[in-house]
């Protein structure tokens, strides 16, 4: 494993394959998870979707430090959310619950779910009931929980979340959540956390693979506009950390390693 970092502590953290990648977020997870929670406190985490998120959650539950964690101190959330129905495949919170949080002794009012499609919500419901629920975890300084840790999967476009290059989602700092129409991406209806809630987190982890992401990547770490790679644009308070495969690294100039870290 070699682990790189920027000027702007940004850091990326290189395993060889997809597989060894989520075993090692896997297990920094469980760690930073058990450092927040052993006095008793509650640890917010913003989970995502894709193959990668997925990964992440099937080796957290495989690892046996799993069975350590307190998960009733342990809330959920997602970054986006495909406005679909629930039991639909597209679902984030589906792929999640079948990767890990049906497998645990995690309550389940601890997980914050987006609305689904086809249950008496519009779309704009579902984003301002969203927004609603995380003001019920806010904090003194924002309307939002700070998570313990927030995932965040990038695409090709260097997007995070919904937030897609060039489109007013990114730039909007006066709420929590948004709704998304017409993406880009399919499904076109979603709902999506802003940069101020995802900025808010104490550690920012961005989990990608594969060299079709290496383009975004290199974006990102150049201090490209957020506005154009919004995955630029994600920092978190003490922590900003892009995890990715050999392949995603191959635009990464090798002289930014850190070993101490």
């Amino acid at each position: 494993m070699s682990t790189q970092t920027t000027s702007a502590e940004k850091r990326v953290v290189v395993e060889a394959t997809p597989e060894a990648l989520a075993t090692s977020v896997a297990d920094r997870f469980l760690t930073r998870l058990r450092a927040r929670t052993r006095n008793g406190r509650i640890a917010h985490v913003a989970l995502t979707g894709g193959s990668m998120g997925g990964a992440v959650l099937r080796a957290t539950l495989r690892n046996p430090r799993s069975a350590q964690i307190d998960w009733s101190l342990v809330h959920f959330w997602w970054g986006d959310e495909r406005f679909v129905a629930r039991d639909d495949a597209d679902r984030n919170a589906l792929q999640s619950r079948e990767a890990l949080l049906d497998h645990i002794a995690v309550p389940e009012e601890n997980v914050h779910e987006v609305a689904a499609s086809g249950e008496g919500l519009t779309l704009d419901e579902a984003a301002a009931a969203y927004a609603a629920e995380l003001a019920r975890f806010g904090t003194s300084e924002h309307p939002w929980p700070s998570f313990a840790v927030c995932f965040l999967g990038v695409g090709p476009d260097g997007h995070i979340a919904s937030l897609f290059p060039d489109r007013t989602e990114v730039t909007v700092t006066d709420a929590a959540a948004l709704p998304v129409r017409d993406s880009p991406k399919p499904p076109p209806e979603r709902v999506t956390l802003t940069r101020p809630v995802l900025n808010a987190s104490k550690r920012v982890w961005l989990v990608l693979t594969g060299a079709d992401k290496a383009s975004a990547l290199g974006l990102a770490l150049a201090g490209a506009s957020y506005t154009n790679v919004p995955a630029a644009g994600a920092k978190g308070r003490k922590r900003t950390v892009f995890f990715v495969d050999e392949a995603a690294a191959s635009e990464v100039s090798p002289d930014l390693i850190d070993p101490a870290y």
